[in-house]
């Protein structure tokens, strides 16, 4: 694990202390999350990606944001309940803070210095949220809720997708196998 990335103190949703050093070995999808998003059934394929590949060493990290249209407004315990209710989720939440801007928590702050562009189709993305009335971001910045980083076992930023990209897409699955393959 990259001593950058793994020493970075983080919080779950309950409040326990974590960092990515307690997830030392594994593959990561670390995926800023939100409920009232119309990607919140994104958390159906990821908990369905996490139970299919959790025994190879995958492991799914949901971090709660509301910094894209106000749309995980929730506390902690409304989002871990909203999130066991609707769609079943047993991979690790953790505590809700800032993806983006200048509060942006230091995890996502490393992780799109690490890797300042992502896949798939972020473009179309932008030009949908423009079409809403929205002002999208730009890279390197988290563009939206459901955004996705792939770290490898040793603790590097191996891939980025944009929000679109689901979690059963051919190219985020292809990417995943691959680290679990190392």
């Amino acid at each position: 694990m990259s001593t950058d990335l793994a020493s970075i103190p983080l919080a779950r949703l309950d409040g326990s202390a974590d960092s990515l050093a307690n997830h030392a070995g594994k593959v990561l999808l670390v995926v800023n999350v939100a409920s009232k998003c119309g990607l919140t059934p994104q958390y159906e394929g990821l908990e369905a990606l996490f139970k299919a590949k959790a025994a190879d060493g995958l492991e799914v990290l949901g971090f709660p944001a509301n910094d894209f249209g106000a749309q995980e407004p929730g506390t902690a315990e409304e989002i871990t309940e909203f999130c066991k209710l609707n769609y079943g989720v047993s991979f690790p939440l953790f505590a809700k803070g800032d993806v983006s801007g200048p509060a942006k928590q230091p995890l996502y702050a490393a992780l799109t210095e690490a890797l300042p562009a992502k896949q798939g189709p972020a473009e179309e993305f932008r030009e949908k949220l423009k079409g809403y009335g929205m002002t999208p971001t730009q890279d390197p910045e988290v563009l939206w809720n459901f955004e996705k980083f792939l770290i490898a076992r040793d603790g590097t930023v191996a891939a980025r997708f944009a929000p679109g990209v689901t979690p059963d897409d051919p190219a985020l699955v292809a990417a995943i196998e691959a680290e679990l393959a190392k």
